[in-house]
């Protein structure tokens, strides 16, 4: 008899149905509710801000005005300078895919006086980077005029870059001197450059070339830099520890070499991308958008790897005066080969279409700037900047003058103002970020979703899988292998806690899918998890999916090859033990109602982003935890997961919901017969052979052992019944039956 069989009653099925449907009813409801009262967060952040941290020595903000929002900063009564959130101004995406908040200072000749970080959500800064050094960054651009500098020609301020979070610090500077320079000019009264007399592009001028032409006469521009130029960059940069590290190789060998194109223009378009290429951009272009196109040779690649990761081009920017460009990923394609027959071949080419939004004038003197860092430590880089300019020719361009009307004053603009949205202005008919981000992560989504198949699989197939126990352990061990290497170190698709918190604030404030869209492998998890805790509870992610999980099992599993000792709890002190993890989850929620960015300090003691997400290149205290973690489970099989884990009490507590027990037991479970009990690698099963749901992985071991003819009591009584059966059913047992008794032989005559 099936011990907990009740669980398979109708009435009780459909009285856990309908607490999952009113659950999700509920959700939805509080989720809509909430973004039905999303706010003005520029208004709400005021509350909390001192304005002396902005605008130095004011003591009052006063009412935001215009469109965007800039709020007069008040000393004594007096207007002393503005303040401004970049987020309203400009797109402030960084690597999470959300909102950015800097709270802007500038004084009243739109000089930067002050900034201040509001609100992020970098996965960089954390699991690691200290928010102290981001605000050093920030401090070094205040005392800079985006507009003086413009006028007079100057670059900004050349400030260190925060190694280990490069995109995220350039979006933050970018953001700041891009806003800085339109609020500036809103301040001053002074009209857009872009609205006075300007060169423009002439689309009927020139004509279909070859690329010695074009190079000749300065449709494309060239900058080639040797080892020599970046050792002597790096030396004159004063940083000791990256001179130590020249570039190897002879000096003057190529390091990289980078050629630029304005391709938006017809004639220069159809010479290097052909006809049909030029035709297929123009369809990609709106009115008056422009196209670069950028080719690499060399050692040193202007794309880097980063845009893989967080959709950003972190190696090369686009300035003009006060305004610049980081290229994303939604904005570039990829090309082949060049139209000309008598081009050279590179490495990689890009196109990068520059954004509709941007104060760009193509035609006038722009630059690219190539951004080469050099590692001087695990986490550590250092950084110097090549910069190539361009200036369309004069055969490509013309001059005109354009009228323009009177500035509206400083509580209003003529420009249209740019909506804080995580994706492009709602003017453009761009596709939303998160879609563009799921497209080119394709690749990782189909093993991901391969991998969902496979895990769902074996849990409808277990009663085949787990009674071959040599066949089910190697499935087992390649898919925790997977599960740690790809899904984890590579994919670095690591659940955590702070998803959680972030998810229930979300709820309660301005809830919107985009947020948590925005990273494609953490929402099909997130989404396996919600089905699996309807189906089975939190088992299929803590015991498959987790790839911390899957490091502690396979860590303890050579241990036990180089025969460490294993621990055994005493079930009075463990039943009183895995209670903690409730108590740190339930903790963090409260923190979390009240402050987030504490909320998800606490949540290290998580050791996921020191294991698993910076793959233990971290300072040495946040390491010695995650290793002495390991360490323990190297005596006690998944300590942290039994102990300490909040995220698996956070799923343990929906995980009552479920719908299913695919879990045997027999009536003799615990009673005599304890193996279970003593095998369970988390302790999930009580001493009389009950499985406690809230702590249960679904490894499935107890499966094995429920069909195991040697080692299950009941399956061993079986198996001998079995073959007691058939030995007596056996040829030989029956020959031996029906043969009558040998006699001796009778003594013949003359023995």
């Amino acid at each position: 008899m099936r011990r907990g069989r009740d669980r398979n009653d109708p009435a009780r099925w459909f009285k856990g149905m309908r607490a999952s449907l009113l659950a999700c009813f509920a959700i939805l409801l509080l989720a809509s509710s909430a973004t039905a009262q999303t706010t003005s967060r520029l208004v709400g952040y005021l509350d909390t801000v001192d304005p002396a941290s902005v605008v130095p020595g004011a003591d009052q903000f006063g009412a935001p005005e215009g469109a965007p929002p800039l709020v007069p900063v008040l000393r004594e009564g007096e207007v002393a300078g503005y303040a401004y959130l970049t987020s309203d101004v400009v797109n402030t995406a960084g690597y999470s895919g959300k909102y950015i908040d800097v709270l802007v200072g500038l004084d009243t000749d739109g000089t930067i006086v002050g900034a201040q970080l509001l609100e992020h959500h970098e996965p960089i800064v954390l699991i690691g980077i200290p928010e102290a050094r981001i605000e050093t960054y920030m401090s070094e651009l205040v005392g800079f005029n985006p507009l003086k500098a413009a006028a007079a020609g100057e670059e900004p301020p050349d400030v260190d870059i925060v190694s280990g979070a490069t995109v995220t610090v350039l979006v933050i500077g970018d953001s700041i001197l891009r806003s800085a320079a339109r609020m500036g000019r809103r301040i001053a009264g002074s009209p857009d450059p872009a609205d006075t007399t300007r060169r423009i592009v002439d689309p009927d001028a020139g004509e279909v070339t070859d690329w010695l032409t074009l190079l000749g006469n300065g449709a494309i521009r060239r900058l080639s830099i040797s080892v020599e130029d970046v050792n002597r960059a790096f030396e004159q940069s004063g940083g000791a520890r990256a001179a130590e590290r020249p570039e190897k190789g002879p000096p003057d060998a190529v390091f990289a070499e980078i050629y630029v194109a304005l391709v938006s223009h017809p004639a220069i378009g159809r010479s290097l991308l052909g006809d049909a290429g030029f035709e297929r951009l123009q369809g990609r272009l709106d009115e008056d958008q422009s196209a670069i196109l950028v080719m690499g040779e060399g050692r040193y690649s202007f794309k880097g790897s980063g845009y893989v990761r967080g959709g950003i081009f972190d190696r090369i920017q686009l300035t003009q005066g006060a305004e610049s460009i980081r290229f994303r990923d939604k904005q570039h394609e990829r090309i082949a080969d060049l139209a000309p027959g008598d081009a050279p071949s590179f490495n990689e080419i890009a196109l990068f279409r520059i954004p509709e939004d941007a104060r760009i004038r193509p035609a006038e003197t722009w630059s690219l700037h190539l951004l080469v860092q050099r590692a001087i430590g695990a986490l550590d880089k250092a950084f110097v900047t090549f910069a190539l300019d361009y200036r369309l020719p004069a055969p490509y361009a013309q001059t005109i003058r354009k009228a323009t009307p009177p500035p509206d004053g400083r509580g209003a603009t003529t420009e249209a103002p740019v909506a804080p949205a995580l994706d492009e202005s709602p003017g453009q008919a761009e596709t939303p970020l998160w879609q563009r981000i799921w497209r080119s992560k394709v690749a990782s989504i189909s093993v991901l979703v391969a991998m969902l198949a496979a895990l769902t699989a074996i849990f409808f197939f277990q009663d085949i899988l787990v009674k071959r126990p040599k066949l089910f352990d190697r499935i087992r061990l390649v898919y925790l292998g997977v599960t740690l290497v790809w899904l984890g170190w590579v994919a670095k698709a690591q659940l955590s806690v702070v998803n959680v918190l972030a998810f229930a604030q979300a709820l309660r404030t301005d809830f919107q899918w985009s947020y948590f869209l925005a990273d494609p492998l953490i929402f099909i998890l997130w989404f396996s998890v919600a089905a699996a805790l309807l189906f089975w509870g939190r088992g299929p992610f803590c015991g498959w999916l987790c790839p911390f999980g899957a490091l502690q099992e396979l860590a303890n599993r050579a241990g036990r090859l180089l025969r460490i000792p294993q621990v055994k709890v005493p079930w009075a002190l463990h039943e009183r033990l895995w209670p903690i993890k409730y108590i740190i989850f339930l903790v963090l929620f409260g923190v979390s109602l009240t402050s987030l960015a504490l909320a998800e300090q606490l949540s290290e003691i998580e050791p996921f982003k020191t294991a698993i997400i910076l793959r233990f290149l971290r300072d040495w205290w946040f390491v010695l935890f995650a290793v002495s973690l390991l360490v323990a489970g190297l005596f006690i099989e998944r300590f942290f997961c039994r102990y300490l884990c909040p995220l698996g009490a956070a799923l343990a507590i929906p995980g009552r919901l479920r719908m299913f027990d695919w879990l045997k037991r027999y009536r003799d479970c615990g009673n005599p017969c304890m193996r279970c009990h003593n095998e369970c690698p988390v302790g999930a099963i009580h001493p009389e052979g009950h499985i406690n749901p809230n702590e249960c992985i679904s490894c499935l071991h107890c499966q094995v052992l429920y069909h195991h003819d040697h080692k299950c009591p009941v399956m061993i009584q079986k198996r001998l019944k079995r073959e007691k059966r058939a030995a007596m059913a056996s040829p030989s047992m029956r020959g031996a039956a029906a043969a009558p008794p040998r006699t001796a032989p009778t003594p013949q005559e003359g023995d």
